[in-house]
């Protein structure tokens, strides 16, 4: 008897208490279902107050970084961090096929973001407030990581064998190493090394910033997705620089005229226009060359005909010149022969009387 009364105060007891864990579990229910429904109210208010809603990473984000930023961003951005079941609903209650899409990028590790400010300039806002971090071994590069040359604070010893296995070139100046060349100590898409990682670590490099990371931005005035959006001002700056420049050269060369091209446009013209002016005058003074060489050789032409015309007269007086100079050499052949004639009669003369005069003699 008395075991069948402590097994019945026994079962009561169990009854008792398995009636007051029910109870107590459905208090906790009904106060995590009440929670979720708030949370899920807040969301939709935020959805319907805001212009801006970002879904970002916190993955790898220390709880003292994200809460600094938590208070940086205070003013303009509304940080919550809530279960992906709760945030599902949310965007279940609302009313717009994009809002739906959003579900796709929702991650275990993640936050949301709401703000009145546009959606690239919160992005903007996100990138600004990241905070540099050393790197650890086994961390994939996003860009090339170099070391400067330049001098260090470090003293030399077993330092200066590290630098040496990285194939740094380095130096003791002023009894501490000064790195001699920049060198890339890991490439980017690659795994950085645990040398690599510890001489980052001693010349303070930090190569890798830590903060919010955007997922997607969806812009709740226009129902619109953006994806993938990283906003770097200091490269935006360098590339607005770069693009001016060229754009620039571009204007001038089209000759499109504005505040930035008119001076040299100007200078330009004025010195294509000095080059005209020396064209021009080269061929006035070329025309007026050749017109002087057609006149000096129109004149030597008109003296090469005088002379072919006096030639030609005196070829004509030397012809009619020559008969009387042969009749003039026959006269004076005739003349000649009879001298000779004359000349040789005489000499027969003397001969004869020569003769006669010997024989006369005896």
């Amino acid at each position: 008897m008395k075991k069948q009364k402590t097994e019945k105060i026994e079962a009561e007891k169990e009854n008792v208490e398995r009636a007051e864990g029910e109870d107590r579990k459905n208090k906790i229910k009904a106060r995590i279902s009440k929670e979720k429904i708030e949370t899920v109210k807040k969301l939709v208010d935020s959805l319907k107050e805001n212009k801006t809603l970002i879904i970002a990473s916190i993955k790898n984000l220390p709880s003292r970084q994200f809460q600094e930023i938590r208070k940086k961003l205070r003013k303009d951005v509304k940080i919550m961090v809530v279960k992906k079941r709760v945030f599902q609903k949310a965007l279940e209650s609302e009313d717009r096929e994009k809002l739906e899409k959003l579900k796709n990028y929702i991650q275990e590790d993640s936050s949301i973001l709401f703000s009145k400010l546009d959606c690239f300039e919160l992005a903007a806002l996100l990138a600004e407030n990241k905070n540099p971090i050393k790197a650890k071994p086994g961390q994939v590069a996003v860009e090339d990581i170099e070391v400067e040359a330049g001098p260090t604070d470090l003293m030399p010893g077993p330092a200066i064998s590290e630098f040496g296995n990285l194939g740094i070139k380095v130096a003791v100046e002023e009894g501490k190493i000064a790195i001699k060349e920049k060198k890339v100590i890991a490439k980017k898409d690659e795994k950085i090394s645990d040398s690599a990682a510890a001489i980052m670590a001693k010349l303070d490099i930090k190569p890798f910033d830590i903060g919010l990371d955007p997922i997607v931005l969806y812009d709740l005035e226009n129902n619109k997705i953006y994806e993938n959006i990283k906003i770097d001002k200091k490269k935006a700056v360098e590339n607005l620089k770069i693009g001016f420049a060229k754009s620039l050269g571009f204007a001038q060369k089209i000759a499109y005229y504005c505040k930035e091209t008119i001076s040299y446009l100007l200078g330009k013209a004025n010195n294509e226009g000095k080059i005209i002016q020396k064209l021009e005058n080269s061929k006035e003074a070329e025309s007026e060359e050749k017109e002087k060489i057609k006149n000096n050789e129109g004149k030597a032409e008109k003296e090469e005909t005088k002379n072919n015309e006096n030639a030609d007269d005196k070829t004509e007086e030397e012809k009619e010149e020559k008969p009387s100079e042969k009749s003039e050499n026959k006269k004076q052949e005739k003349e000649d022969n009879k001298e000779e004639k004359n000349i040789e009669n005489s000499e027969d003369k003397n001969d004869i009387q020569n003769k006669s005069s010997q024989e006369e003699k005896p």
